[in-house]
């Protein structure tokens, strides 16, 4: 593989503001739980923990001048039928953007569902009122349900305390249920001590309490005044109550208070930050308290066993590189996590009830699907990021740069930056997509769908493009779409939109490169097996939120489809060119429905297919394809294209292979066309897979082919199977014992734990920093984050070479990989033993953001006179050429932080 590393391609995750679960304690009967994440840029994503997998789901695209600065999940009471069981209670999503506006959220479409404001001032906080009133002492015989009278309270910044009715599935503004007492009070923070009473921080050194059945004021916490800062008035940025009534707060003094919950006065003080105290969480039986401050450090506060029950603080950390802004917790399912964010963008895994015993996680600040795509043959890559899609080029190859001169080929110019389009409109572009020899981008939102024609100025060489904007049926592009994807030959666009409905574009393309392709307005409605889902999951918890489709793949031939949704379904369509008397017959069981206003164009619709001969129909033995165990992070079509008279003697390689790979982990190669198993799959499950892919944490996002090997990345690693070899039967050169390749830098060790990292192992602890000294030059400083035992950096260390030379040079190295490459060419029967190792790792690319792959460089263009045409499977026999993007946090723009009082940083 011949790799391009790659940093110059703009994506900044925009900063965290704010996290909620859709319950903080969950029990088996509860339902689904999922992890909201709210951010400036108007972005939603939606997070699975998975038992402390953490997958991400789907992203909420914002929009221009949107931000989402608050999120509350509204779980809907469960109902009983007659037959006696039990639906789920539905879960509701709301958020607010420093505005007067509330917006529900539709998750199986992402787009908003409801919207609703009021005549007060824009909203600062914002919480549910409680459904469930539990019995005395947890007796179920006396809880208490309330169907009716479902209340969200929000608090704005003119010091109103405003109530919204969600009854029935709706959003309707209600009234106004109190006001403070000066019109300069800001209502920061919100917590409910019981249903009747709420309890609001306040930006005027005080917290009132209030009833909520007329609004009078039952209590009010004064906070005094901040003599150190010289500031007149404590805000009290969070306030929370614990499970006995008491009241916690923590204020822009870097103070945690502690507030008797029957006489409302204060019981205990501590300095818990140097600065403002920003979030703050607490656990489910009220032990615990997490605080997060503006100078960086989680601390955790647990109380005493002693007599008096005193809080002490137990310790603090810096796992954020800026302000903690916000907190969220959740206990169940074998998990007490703590979720923090704030400006650095990433979100932080922390354990509750085991802190201290297991380690952070720091999970992945870039989206699971790369917002990355190449055009092969022409080399140009194409990013996204809000509104706007830069197109690159790569003119020289690897081989290029290594046969010329330095002069003619500078590394460190090997790149151009050659449009950037930006997409008219509010809303952020969901999906992009570009065909394979680079002449047609197509850009999606949740709104509209645009297409470019882009080709080179002066014809030839891709040095400089004209882009022109094709036209698209209006009522095509009314809905948007959330994935785009155009097929291998670039005669069809694949649409998913509103979530799960999958659509099929034809587009006609000339002889001539300079004229522009046009797009059929005849849209392919491909109909979808109906699943056996029972009715208590799609009528509660999130509906058919599962059914959304996150993964779609074309075969390398273009002549099949494949989708997969997050319930682990995959769905396949073939395309076939039929005689008219076959479709006749066949119009019954077809599934793709031509789409047209009129419901009398029926015959004008058939005459149209029987002329063009040309159908897409349901894979027959799509049933027969299993189930995924979790949902699908990658979906991948190998190079391998079967020949349309296949041999039945050799049945098993003339199938198209697809690779599916989920989020706990599973790694499966299916025969679609059969609906079967690969053999090799069968062969090699999950278990018999090396220890150093089974023991990493971050999921796998995407996934190149290089004849029978297969590269997976992730955020941190770069992972190469070869499928031509049994991983249970062949060992690879050169491997180490289990024990050698920790010490190597292998990722640490996965075993049991509440959701967070591992256990922390014992002698960890060590020094913070390390001074590194070099002869003539400076001294630096490298901080260590995590164990001192997982030096993942190591990256030559951490190849399978040859354990009895400790001393492997980068010549060594090269080889290794020249051995992977020189391997490719051949094609050898799976029983056939194949010389190179069955897999090979790297943790040296880190954070990836995503892999593309590369065709032909200059030299290539000049002998083809600058046309280029794609092999039949889309991909050349030579080695693999790819495109590797880092997006590493130290390169991404952070404002500024807390400084200390001394000037510096802290």
């Amino acid at each position: 593989m011949d790799i391009h590393r790659i940093r110059y391609i703009p994506y900044n995750p925009t900063p965290i503001n704010c996290v909620a679960f859709s319950q903080s304690v969950a029990s088996k009967k509860s339902g689904p739980v999922r992890l909201a994440i709210g951010r400036a840029s108007g972005d939603i994503e939606i997070w699975n923990p998975l038992n402390g997998s953490w997958f991400q789901e789907t992203i909420i695209h914002g929009g221009k001048d949107r931000t989402v600065d608050g999120l509350v999940w509204v779980t809907e009471p469960e109902q009983e039928l007659q037959n006696g069981k039990r639906i789920p209670g539905r879960l509701r999503l709301f958020s607010f953007g420093y505005s007067s506006t509330i917006t529900e959220w539709d998750l199986e479409k992402g787009r908003p569902k409801h919207q609703s404001s009021g005549t007060h001032g824009d909203i600062w906080c914002l919480g549910v009122q409680p459904f469930v009133v539990p019995g005395k002492g947890g007796d179920r015989s006396t809880t208490k349900v309330y169907h009716t009278g479902k209340k969200l309270v929000a608090g704005t910044m003119d010091g109103s305390l405003v109530l919204y009715d969600i009854d029935d599935g709706e959003l309707r503004y209600d009234r106004v249920l109190a006001r403070a007492p000066s019109k300069k009070t800001k209502m920061v923070s919100i917590a409910f001590k019981n249903r009747n009473t709420v309890v609001v921080g306040t930006s005027q050194s005080c917290i009132l309490v209030y009833d909520m059945r007329n609004g009078t004021t039952l209590a009010k916490m004064t906070l005094g005044s901040d003599l150190a800062s010289g500031a007149k008035e404590i805000i009290a940025w969070c306030v929370k109550c614990l499970d006995g009534g008491d009241i916690v707060s923590g204020d822009s003094t870097g103070e945690l208070r502690i507030w008797d919950g029957s006489t409302y006065t204060q019981a205990q003080r501590l300095k818990a930050h140097s600065s403002d105290v920003l979030s703050l969480v607490t656990s489910a039986d009220g032990s615990t308290i997490v605080t997060g401050g503006m100078d960086r450090r989680t601390a955790l506060f647990r109380k005493s066993s002693r007599s008096g029950s005193r809080w002490a603080k137990v310790f603090h950390r810096r796992h954020h590189h800026h302000d903690v802004k916000t907190m969220a917790s959740f206990e169940g399912h074998g998990m007490s996590v703590v979720v923090s964010g704030g400006p650095d963008a990433t979100p932080i895994v922390m354990p509750l009830q085991n802190a201290g015993i297991e380690n952070h996680r720091a999970l992945s600040s870039l989206p699971q699907d790369p917002p990355l795509q190449s055009a092969y043959t022409s080399r140009l890559i194409i990013s996204w990021w809000d509104r706007e899609v830069s197109i690159w080029r790569l003119p020289a190859s690897v081989g290029d740069l290594s046969d010329q001169s330095h002069d003619k080929h500078d590394v460190t110019k090997n790149w151009k930056l050659l449009a950037r389009v930006l997409i008219k409109g509010e809303a952020n572009i969901t999906s992009a997509t570009i065909s394979a020899d680079g002449s047609l981008l197509v850009v999606s939102t949740t709104s509209e769908i645009k297409a470019f024609h882009l080709r080179p100025r002066d014809g030839v060489w891709w040095d400089e493009l004209k882009i022109t904007k094709i036209d698209i049926e209006e009522g095509i592009t009314a809905t948007g779409a959330t994935r785009t994807l155009l097929s291998p030959d670039g005669q069809w666009l694949c649409l998913v939109q509103v979530g799960s409905a999958v659509s099929l574009l034809r587009i006609d393309s000339s002889s001539d490169s300079s004229e522009k392709p046009t797009i059929d307005p005849k849209v392919i409605r491909l109909q979808r097996i109906r699943r056996q889902i029972p009715k208590n999951t799609s009528l509660g918890g999130l509906g058919n939120y599962d059914r959304t489709i996150t993964q779609a793949a074309f075969s390398p031939d273009s002549r099949m489809l494949a989708v997969a949704d997050l319930a682990g379904y995959i769905d396949t369509w073939i395309f076939s060119q039929q005689p008219p008397k076959l479709q006749g017959l066949e119009q019954d069981h077809d599934d793709a429905v031509s789409d047209d206003d009129s419901s009398d164009s029926s015959n004008d619709e058939e005459d149209t297919e029987i002329s063009n001969n040309i159908r897409w129909r349901r894979n027959p033995n799509a049933a027969l394809i299993p189930k995924l165990h979790a949902a699908p992070t990658v979906l991948s079509f190998s190079n391998h294209i079967p020949p349309k008279d296949p041999s039945p003697e050799n049945d098993e390689i003339n199938d198209y292979t697809l690779l599916a790979v989920t989020s706990k982990p599973q790694v499966i190669f299916i025969h679609p066309t059969m609906g079967s198993l690969t053999s090799w799959s069968r062969r090699n499950p999950i278990s018999t897979f090396p220890s150093e892919f089974r023991d990493i944490r971050d999921l796998v996002k995407g996934a190149l082919w290089s004849d029978g090997r297969v590269w997976l990345y992730g955020n941190t690693y770069l992972f190469m199977i070869d499928t031509t070899q049994d991983l249970a039967n062949l060992i690879p050169n050169g491997s180490a014992p289990e024990s050698d390749l920790v010490a190597q830098g292998r990722k640490r060790k996965r075993g049991p734990d509440s959701g967070a990292g591992n256990k922390m192992a014992r002698g960890a602890v060590g020094p913070t920093k390390v001074s590194r000294h070099l002869q003539g030059g400076e001294t630096e400083e490298l901080p260590i984050d995590g164990p001192v035992l997982d030096p993942v950096d190591e990256d030559d260390a951490s190849q399978a070479g040859n354990d009895s030379d400790d001393n492997e040079t980068d010549d060594e190295v090269r080889g290794e990989l020249a051995l992977l490459r020189g391997n490719q060419g051949k094609a050898l029967q799976e029983s056939q033993p194949r010389h190179g190792p069955a897999f090979w790792y790297t943790f040296k690319y880190r954070p990836i953001l995503g892999i593309v792959p590369l065709g032909g460089g200059d030299r290539e263009e000049q002998q083809g006179g600058g046309s280029i045409k794609a092999t039949s499977n889309g991909v050349k026999s030579k080695a693999l050429e790819v495109a590797l993007v880092e997006r590493p946090l130290f390169e991404v723009d952070l404002p500024d932080r807390y400084l200390g009082e001394d000037g510096f940083e802290r």
